[in-house]
């Protein structure tokens, strides 16, 4: 009998930024922000993801200072207060650092460790991203995104999506382990929704047990994504697309994903809940 894979880690989303295309302001204000990480927590997050600058298709970038001054005071109320893990959710690996130090254990990286000028724009010398992430040691997720926020979903192309993107995420990997991050801290996200059409998105959900397969941690982020509109126009608004963000993270689930980046923390710890009970009885075992 199959074994059932373990339920995924709910990494609950906190957007400190003004123009996020789900919450889009809403949890600017530092208070509500705080506000906001404790529900999530109470509501069952296991990583609270924390971002100061949006990603969404067309974003403007956010200078490194502006980033920093956003999250980090947030990330230590946060750490005040409780010992959930956190993630910052930056390229930037100067935002990285403050990060880090002011308490979170994780750096979600969009850009998987491209993001690497020598010169800050802060006007000193800084190493390359994956030097940095060795060097701070944490948990490192390496994203597949197509070129950046601003210019991703002008037309993406791929000859084959899922190839590209695991031949795109074992490079990065190997990029990192090079610099010195060791290998069991490095997670892998495909990236649904960031270069890609929703034929793409699909087709990496279908693919999802061939990235679990490669090894690594797999983040699933397909929370009120806009493909999910496609499937059901009822969904235009992104908190209309509760149901779709459901049934794709419960099939991330099924595939062995490591964690599901989500807005929705309650609804998909339930679900998860229910989805590991019919699991646990199919194969004889007591309920929870």
């Amino acid at each position: 009998m199959t074994a059932q894979p373990v339920r995924p880690r709910v990494m609950g989303i906190v957007n400190v930024t003004p123009d996020s295309f789900s919450d889009g302001g809403r949890f600017f204000d530092p208070a509500a922000a705080l506000d906001q990480a404790r529900r999530l927590i109470d509501e069952g997050a296991d990583i609270l993801d924390i971002g100061g600058e949006s990603t969404r298709p067309g974003a403007t970038p956010v200078p490194a200072a502006e980033e920093i001054a956003r999250v980090v005071p947030l990330i230590a109320a946060i750490r005040a207060v409780s010992d959930v893990a956190i993630s910052i959710d930056t390229m930037k690996p100067a935002v990285a650092r403050a990060a880090v130090a002011a308490g979170a254990t994780i750096w979600n990286d969009v850009a998987a460790l491209r993001f690497a000028p020598r010169t800050s724009e802060m006007g000193t010398s800084e190493m390359g991203a994956p030097e940095v992430a060795a060097e701070l040691g944490c948990e490192v997720i390496l994203m597949h995104m197509l070129g950046e926020p601003g210019t991703m979903q002008d037309d993406p192309r791929y000859d084959d999506v899922v190839a590209e993107v695991e031949a795109f995420l074992l490079a990065r990997a190997l990029t990192a382990m090079a610099a010195g991050v060791e290998r069991e801290k490095i997670w892998l996200d495909p990236g649904i929704g960031f270069g890609k059409t929703p034929a793409h998105n699909l087709a990496l959900l279908a693919a999802l047990p061939r990235f679990v397969a490669l090894g690594y941690p797999v983040l699933l982020g397909a929370s009120r994504k806009r493909f999910i509109a496609t499937l059901d126009p009822s969904g235009a608004e992104p908190t209309a697309r509760l149901g779709g963000s459901l049934a794709a993270h419960l099939h991330g689930a099924a595939a062995g994903v490591a964690a599901v980046r989500v807005h929705d923390v309650r609804e998909t710890v339930q679900a998860l809940a229910v989805w590991g009970a019919i699991g646990g009885a199919a194969q004889g075992r007591p309920r929870p």
